[in-house]
């Protein structure tokens, strides 16, 4: 039964809708934290990625991927790691390419489904730890689950992950984040993408035509025309539904967590599989009523966001 029937998140009084829950967050928390050891490495296509250690000489460690248009260094993805390390967990958290305040060195980009630059993170990191876990935030959470879902039990090290305010459906989720009050939220996604994608075309103008750029108003015309294309999909359709980490629920052999709250406004209902719940074993929902988008801020003067003791909870409890 791993829909979980209840969940004990509150919101404080004062983030009393989703919007609020969702932007608070991001633009006024603060996380002080030691400062990483960063480090670069190659990925198997002449390319580079940068991880960011918080090490401790534990035997367990952690990955931790971000969201759209993210990086290593967000407060979300700082209180998370903050939490794990405290708990006697080295913890590793990477940028995807271009988010390391330095363009990457393929036309290629990030997206949903790039499992391969996991892989990359997993493989150089696993061989020093007798356990590793993975956590993923909004597009680093379907990240996680498509990857587990294809990896399947492959790697034994692997025991548990989690994933918080999942597009499960990305077709779904693009649709809903692109309408009504939502709209604020793509827009300033879109102009940072497009930004990125400017710069990039003077190094990959064949690649990346500033023309197709100019005919981009929406998320979903940015994946149709540049995304979808540029990863090797035929247009935005087929990019969410091959990557779109639903149909990878039932393939995943590790307990994971997913945690969703319902007034998280860039999720369509189709990130709320409340059948599909019902019916898997060891992958457990949480759908609070409240949360935003990785949002889940402190009722009280602890700075631990639910989120994160959720986690950590999930992690260290015996099942």
């Amino acid at each position: 039964m791993p829909l979980l029937p209840n969940s004990s998140y509150k919101r404080p009084k004062w983030l009393f809708n989703g919007h609020l829950e969702t932007i608070y967050p991001a633009l006024f928390r603060q996380v002080t934290f030691k400062n990483p050891h960063r480090e670069r490495i190659e990925t198997p296509d002449g390319d580079f990625l940068d991880l960011d250690w918080y090490k401790g000489n534990h035997s367990r460690l952690v990955i931790i991927s971000h969201g759209l248009e993210g990086n290593s260094s967000r407060p979300y993805m700082l209180g998370m790691a903050q939490k794990f390390f405290s708990e006697g967990f080295d913890v590793l958290t990477w940028n995807y390419r271009g988010c390391s305040e330095e363009l990457n060195q393929k036309a290629i980009f990030y997206h949903s489904g790039a499992t391969y630059d996991l892989m990359s993170v997993f493989t150089h990191t696993q061989k020093n730890y007798q356990e590793v876990y993975l956590v993923g935030f909004s597009l680093g959470g379907n990240l996680t689950l498509k990857f587990l879902g294809e990896v399947k039990n492959s790697f034994p090290k692997i025991k548990k992950a989690a994933a918080i305010s999942v597009p499960l459906d990305l077709g779904g989720s693009c649709d809903k984040i692109s309408t009504g009050q939502n709209l604020m939220y793509s827009k300033r996604f879109l102009k940072t993408l497009k930004e990125k994608v400017s710069r990039k075309a003077a190094l990959f103008p064949d690649e990346l035509p500033l023309e197709k750029l100019q005919k981009v108003k929406s998320l979903r015309d940015f994946d149709d025309m540049i995304t979808g294309p540029l990863h090797g999909f035929a247009d935005a359709k087929e990019y969410y539904q091959v990557n779109s980490s639903l149909q990878f629920l039932d393939r995943i052999e590790v307990p994971t967590l997913i945690l969703n709250a319902q007034n998280d406004p860039f999720l369509s209902q189709t990130c709320y599989p409340f059948s599909l719940a019902k019916k898997l074993d060891l992958v457990f929902f949480e759908f609070p009523k409240h949360g935003g988008h990785v949002g889940f801020a402190s009722n009280s003067a602890e700075k631990t966001y639910y989120s994160e003791a959720r986690a950590v909870e999930f992690i260290n409890h015996d099942l």
